[in-house]
């Protein structure tokens, strides 16, 4: 399959949070063979100093786009993200028993640490410190679910070694009180820079809710209703989401929630956006968009203004160096 195709399908999973099991065996086949060729890159330096744009390319491939060239990393993920010194690359192992990784790397992008998580990648998220990690992958076999597909996220301290396997562990409180039914599903981390508080979404009776979190407290509580893949601004004001439309033919549109006034904004970018929106600068989003055979990554003001504008073809998971959060 192609590029386009394996978007196609990710859209499909996390919309409805319940595809088919065959829909979910072909997103993770697909994702770890990558058999399209892509055009040759210079190599460039392993590191995470300095400013930049890292993105993965249609084959999964790390890049980096500084002062107007484009050079290749050693190093294949299926989802990237990172802060300071400190990076996650989400992978797929196809041994004799497929398996999958989150694998934490350090400023020069060396493997430090790897915990194997049980289902497909999906999101992968650093704090602004860099001390914090967390993930998202699909998993099948949740009985309450009809189709058996659901998602599960978790959270290493790198300081520690410590490991969340699942946020589920932590006691949910849903508008104050608190929740206990078996169907709570979260996904897409952003940290705050405390090394503790964290946004997330939860799912649980058929609705969606963005929640904010305590790693110390080990509790979750909900904050608002409709948003989902929640992105912090550096200035931890506000937080990029993308919302639910309604419309099957263009299911998401990207918003920016401003947390202490709840004021929503609609941003400019009239594509669906199936993604979790990452921040360019404190003024700026930025995303992947299907285009054809491929994805490319861009960017739109995050006050509702201006026009949508493409940073980079043949590219997602993208992490702005240096300014991350």
């Amino acid at each position: 399959m192609n590029a386009r195709t394996r978007w196609i399908v990710l859209t499909v999973a996390t919309l409805v949070l319940a595809a088919s099991a065959t829909a979910y065996l072909v997103f993770a086949t697909d994702r770890a063979v990558r058999t399209e060729a892509a055009a040759a890159l210079p190599k460039g330096e392993m590191t995470l100093s300095g400013e930049g744009l890292l993105t993965l390319d249609g084959r999964g491939t790390l890049t980096r786009q500084a002062g107007g060239s484009r050079t290749t990393l050693d190093r294949t993920c299926a989802r990237f993200h990172a802060a300071v010194s400190t990076a996650v690359c989400m992978i797929t192992d196809m041994g004799a028993r497929t398996r999958y990784y989150a694998t934490v790397l350090d400023g020069s992008l060396r493997e430090t640490r790897r915990v194997e998580v049980p289902g497909v990648p999906s999101r992968a998220r650093v704090s602004p410190s860099g001390n914090m990690v967390s993930w998202t992958v699909f998993v099948s076999g949740d009985s309450y679910l009809s189709s058996g597909l659901s998602t599960r996220t978790g959270i290493l301290d790198t300081r520690t070694g410590r490991t969340v396997p699942s946020l589920e562990e932590f006691a949910l409180y849903r508008d104050g009180r608190r929740d206990t039914s078996p169907d709570h599903n979260y996904w897409g981390v952003t940290f705050t820079g405390d090394d503790d508080h964290f946004y997330v979404t939860v799912s649980t009776k058929g609705e969606f809710y963005l929640a904010r979190g305590s790693y110390a407290a080990r509790r979750v509580d909900t904050v608002r209703r409709g948003v989902e893949c929640p992105s912090l601004s550096p200035d931890q004001t506000r937080v990029a989401y993308k919302k639910r439309t309604g419309d099957a033919s263009s299911p998401w549109r990207v918003h920016v929630l401003d947390l202490a006034s709840g004021r929503d904004t609609a941003l400019a970018e009239d594509h669906s956006v199936d993604d979790q929106v990452a921040w360019l600068d404190d003024g700026a989003v930025m995303y992947a968009r299907l285009a054809g055979e491929r994805s490319d990554v861009w960017t739109v003001p995050a006050d509702g203004t201006g026009t949508p504008r493409k940073l980079l073809e043949d590219a997602f998971s993208p992490v702005s160096l240096g300014r991350t959060k």
